[in-house]
């Protein structure tokens, strides 16, 4: 016997191997260029993501070589590329704020389990309900909050650690302004100005005409971010800027990965961190499949496996703990460098991931000599690339619900947190939906022609819900005196849950009591349904059911 299709788990089935099936050498050449590419792309986002987040630079490139190879290889996409990513570094830093590194670690490989759960259940389409006004909310939130986080470095103030509130983050930023250090400023503005003009290569036209076109396309393949970030050490090498760097706050970058080491979990520990497990497990399932549809519809390639897709997220969370990771999920920028410079299988993602591995074993000392100030000034173009500010000047044009729905939401981001901000937006948006729902079911008179004396007809519009049976309870104060029937037309009743089933039943308490009858016509399928179960037919008498208003039963009288 067959499990009901709700019941049945999804299998693991990682794209990678469909995608095998007739792989030849030329899909392999745009793969490996393409992978390549994107290595080197995610080098200093890598960096600046996990110094942003409160942890160590090596800890992101770990993470983008562990999360990445994994995400490619064991997910539902394509094209996905996995890693930190800009969307976590206000989560992961206020996690260990609060909690501790050690906790971090934790609560990110709990998420894991959770991410993979939601896609052996098949939750992955769930994700997909949340509304677009509070994914814009809470992205633009997270947008002004790394660019908050970023202006320590942008000014070259001399603060130790910034605190994870909003407010305090501001005062403190305030108290310190007398620490502005100039070179820091001009070289991170320097590096943000160059990161912006800089040619993008998936702007670039498809054939180029003039020697100045065919200098701008090559140039455009080597990321604007690297460039800033070569330019910007060499300047403060070169002339000795007294700025901070990677080493003066770290101590450089090792040139290993870390060794295994399982964290030490607790059933008290885990109920501790309930709240950042969700947060993590949420945030992670929400960016990731919302980079997987935009990777679906910028090339010719199958779509993507939501489901498979959090299960390869929840073993890359669940794994890149135990060697030092922060929390990784799929990343827009990378994903789409990947697309435009020819990756077309999750190859392309696997040697994106051997890339930063040569990069870290080789070159991992030259680290020690970038300035703060360069990675600041990336991030600032990050943050400001991660928003939807157009959102903003558009809300004009949308009606209420929406407005209300995304401001909120924006604004609990960066006042308190995602997982309150992503909380509260649900509850308005299901308030205001209910609102809605309820105002678009009417209960309307209508006056049909050859219907016998004493027949009031009133027809149902939308759906019978708990949010519209006030509609009903009214409807005994609308039938004259004298009505000996009252009919209710439900071909336009869409459907009807139990709480507008039992205003029914009391509608047909009160007009039996008045001795009126109650006739039910042209009843969809769904409400039906319901009314039979529950013995509601049975109640109100299967005569007085009729397939339409020209159907009445001879006697008009309540059932005894």
């Amino acid at each position: 016997m067959a499990l009901p299709d709700f019941l049945r788990v999804h299998p693991f089935r990682p794209r990678l191997s469909d995608t095998l099936t007739g792989y030849g050498r030329p899909q392999l050449l745009a793969d490996i260029g393409a992978g390549i590419t994107v290595g080197i792309v995610a080098l200093p986002l890598a960096m600046a993501f996990a110094i942003a987040s409160g942890v160590k630079p090596e800890q992101g490139l770990f993470t983008a070589i562990i999360a990445g190879f994994l995400i490619a290889a064991l997910g539902g996409s394509n094209v996905q590329i996995g890693g930190p990513a800009g969307a976590f570094i206000v989560i992961v830093y206020g996690i260990v704020e609060r909690y501790g590194l050690a906790n971090l670690l934790i609560s990110t490989s709990l998420a894991g389990v959770l991410l993979f759960l939601m896609g052996w259940l098949r939750l992955g389409a769930l994700v997909r309900y949340i509304p677009v006004s509070i994914v814009i909310g809470f992205t633009n939130g997270i947008a002004v909050l790394i660019g908050l986080s970023q202006v320590k470095d942008f000014l070259g103030l001399e603060i130790d650690k910034l605190p994870a509130d909003f407010f305090t983050q501001l005062k403190v930023l305030a108290l310190h302004l007398d620490s502005f250090n100039l070179w820091a400023f001009l070289l991170a503005l320097g590096c943000l100005a160059l990161v912006v003009i800089w040619p993008k290569s998936y702007t670039m036209p498809a054939h180029p005409m003039g020697w100045k076109e065919k200098f701008v396309r090559v140039a455009a393949q080597v990321p604007g971010t690297v460039v800033a970030l070569v330019l910007a050490t060499a300047l403060a090498q070169l002339f000795e800027l007294p700025v901070q760097t990677i080493g003066s706050k770290f101590g450089g970058i090792p040139q290993t990965l870390p060794a295994f080491e399982l964290p030490e979990l607790t059933w008290a520990t885990a109920k501790q961190l309930l709240m950042p497990t969700l947060t993590i497990a949420l945030l992670g399932a929400i960016e990731s499949l919302l980079c997987a549809r935009v990777a679906d519809n910028m090339a010719d390639i199958p779509k993507h496996d939501p489901n498979q897709e959090l299960m390869a997220q929840g073993v890359a969370n669940f794994v890149a703990p135990f060697f030092g990771g922060i929390p990784a999920t799929g990343t827009i920028a990378r994903t789409v460098t990947n697309v435009r410079a020819g990756g077309r299988t999750p190859v392309a993602g696997i040697v994106h991931a051997f890339t930063l591995l040569v990069i870290v074993l080789v070159a991992a000392p030259l680290a020690l000599h970038v300035p703060l100030a360069a990675l600041a000034g990336i991030l600032m173009f990050v943050a400001w690339n991660m928003g939807e500010w157009r959102e903003f000047a558009r809300l004009k044009h949308f009606m209420l619900p929406y407005r209300t729905v995304l401001v909120g939401t924006f604004v609990l981001t960066v006042v308190f947190d995602l997982t309150v901000a992503v909380e509260m937006g649900l509850i308005a948006a299901c308030g205001f939906f209910i609102w809605r729902m309820g105002s678009l079911f009417r209960v309307t008179p209508h006056a049909k022609e050859d219907l016998p004396e004493g027949v009031q007809v009133f027809e149902l519009y939308g759906s019978l819900f708990f949010g519209a049976v006030g509609k009903i309870e009214a409807l005994p104060a609308m039938v004259e005196d004298g009505t000996r029937a009252v009919v209710l037309e439900m071909a336009r009743l869409i459907s009807m849950d139990t709480s507008g089933l039992d205003a029914l039943e009391g509608l047909h308490t009160a007009l039996h009591r008045r001795g009126v009858a109650l006739i039910l016509a042209s009843v969809n399928e769904q409400p039906m349904g319901l009314m039979r179960r529950a013995g509601f037919e049975a109640k109100v008498g299967a005569d007085n059911i009729v397939p339409s208003v020209e159907d009445l039963p001879s006697d008009l009288s309540p059932p005894a």
